[in-house]
């Protein structure tokens, strides 16, 4: 049985059979949510604790609704971090522990939080994104929408194009994707791609062009404030003409091809609004799944023991 864990901190040392056990719940829970009562009893009893430390209106929103549909009581603590209440994360920890929470789900700017965090409550802790590390959540609902367009993995190119050096959903999607059997190109500026990144089993190129060559599905990345704010780029102006997802970039890659977008968009300068517009641009079915992966998450990690006391 996999997934015999307490936490759920990200992707890369999960198997591709985790992974697909992942998103066959996901799909089970994206059918409840189809019908017209949404509620289901897995959590009735069980509390949520929301810790926001970075601002992220669609996935608070996700998990919120999430825990509420399986049944969950939810309290989201963010305005008490935004008022310093708390010396530390780990006070902040302690305190929703002893009150008996049994989900943390924490979204914190520090790379290796969700693990520290841990290490010292009895809940459940579930990383919505840290640091520049993974954000396993919103790369599930990106691995569910490809396989609902494309049937599965094995043998499908991929092209990760944009920062990926900030992208933790990238590297989450890249730890997953090949594990799962497609192959992985990625491309940006040389200042935002890792030279490390090769180890994690990708092809790089600099020319994205090349990168989506025949390409089924094209992932884009956020560009991060970092990027925008120091000298790692020349100008935007220089990036949009080499990496910005257009009509004309979209012509290398497959007749077919899928264009995804973790959200939310800058029109014009990760895509072009005629992209962003246009059939091959599902955004939106990302988002349909958004909660549906969330509700997944809970539910195997209450199965497997992960919430139970």
């Amino acid at each position: 049985m996999p997934l015999i864990k307490k936490d759920f901190f990200g992707l890369k040392d999960l198997s591709a059979d985790d992974i697909r056990y992942i998103l066959g719940t996901a799909e089970t829970m994206k059918y409840i949510l189809s019908q017209k009562n949404k509620t289901s009893p897995h959590l009735r009893g069980k509390s949520v604790i929301i810790l926001f430390y970075e601002a992220s209106a669609r996935a608070k929103l996700s998990y919120e609704l999430a825990a509420r549909h399986l049944s969950a009581s939810v309290v989201d603590m963010t305005s008490s971090i935004q008022n310093k209440e708390f010396d530390s994360l780990l006070d902040m920890g302690q305190l929703v522990d002893q009150m008996g929470a049994d989900f943390i789900i924490l979204r914190h700017p520090m790379a290796g939080a969700p693990q520290l965090l841990a290490t010292t409550v009895d809940a459940s802790v579930i990383n919505a994104g840290d640091g520049f590390n993974e954000n396993p959540g919103q790369s599930l609902l990106d691995l569910m929408t490809i396989k609902e367009q494309k049937g599965g993995f094995e043998g499908l190119r991929v092209a990760v194009i944009g920062d990926l050096i900030h992208s933790r959903v990238s590297k989450s999607n890249i730890w997953a994707l090949t594990k799962l059997g497609a192959e992985v190109r990625v491309s940006g500026p040389p200042t935002l791609i890792s030279p490390e990144i090769e180890k994690f089993g990708v092809e790089v190129y600099y020319d994205a062009r090349e990168a989506m060559n025949n390409a089924d599905v094209i992932l884009t990345t956020r560009m991060h404030k970092d990027s925008q704010n120091t000298m790692v780029l020349p100008s935007l102006d220089e990036y949009k003409r080499f990496f910005r997802i257009d009509e004309a970039l979209l012509r290398y890659a497959k007749k077919d091809a899928i264009v995804m977008h973790p959200g939310p968009i800058r029109r014009g300068i990760e895509i072009s609004a005629g992209v962003i517009n246009g059939p091959q641009c599902i955004i939106n079915d990302q988002i349909a799944n958004s909660v549906a992966v969330r509700m997944a998450i809970y539910y195997i990690l209450t199965q497997m023991g992960g919430a139970f006391r």
